[in-house]
């Protein structure tokens, strides 16, 4: 236990706030880059990991009305061959609108999309793959204008550092992030170093 608890030294490695919000402007300004802003938006929303973000099929997210789901149940998920209990994440009404428009763009671009169509595709219509989705990230992150080259997984550990920032719930955030034991939680109630900057910039001087 003490060693475990010994890899709790640091927080998890997490944006900016300035990386965060440069990523979502960059990649929504333009309809090239929307495909990649909804999928990092969902990132942040939800604290998917790349391979469940990567893994979701139309079906997953837009129900037989055509609405977009508020709840979505994966199919695809961290050990999915040997849980069988459902997991599930919540949509946020933003990250919703843009999934809508996605497929609106996708549509009339002449795409037929069924239930089993990927959420994500490239651009030979064929799903995304993991390593387009690292190299697109790449070449976002330069765009964007970031000082330091970051993982996919970051957007994981981003999403549940904000929430944990926001919320101060640990069990709240242990359900966000699907994590079966606490422990596993716990590392996000470290201290990040852009939570140490905003209470300096608070310090008086």
């Amino acid at each position: 236990m003490a060693n475990y608890a010994a890899s709790f030294a640091r927080a998890p490695k997490t944006f900016t706030d300035r990386e965060r919000s440069s990523l979502l402007r960059v990649t929504g300004e333009h309809v090239a880059g929307f495909r990649d802003h909804v999928l990092y938006s969902l990132a942040e929303n939800t604290a998917l990991r790349q391979h469940e973000l990567l893994g979701l099929n139309v079906g997953d997210v837009r129900a037989p009305s055509g609405t977009i789901k508020r709840r979505v149940t994966l199919r695809v998920f961290k050990r999915s061959n040997q849980n069988v209990d459902d997991q599930f994440v919540f949509l946020g009404d933003t990250v919703r609108a843009k999934i809508a428009r996605l497929l609106e763009l996708r549509a009339r671009a002449g795409e037929v999309l069924g239930p089993d169509s990927p959420l994500f595709v490239s651009s030979r219509g064929k799903r995304l793959s993991a390593r387009r989705a690292r190299s697109a990230f790449a070449s976002w992150q330069k765009r964007a204008g970031f000082e330091r080259r970051v993982n996919f997984h970051v957007m994981r550990h981003d999403a549940i550092s904000f929430m944990y920032r926001n919320k101060k719930d640990p069990k709240m955030v242990q359900r966000f992030a699907r994590h079966a034991s606490p422990l596993s939680t716990a590392i996000y109630t470290h201290t990040s170093d852009e939570d140490l900057y905003r209470a300096v910039q608070e310090q008086p001087a």
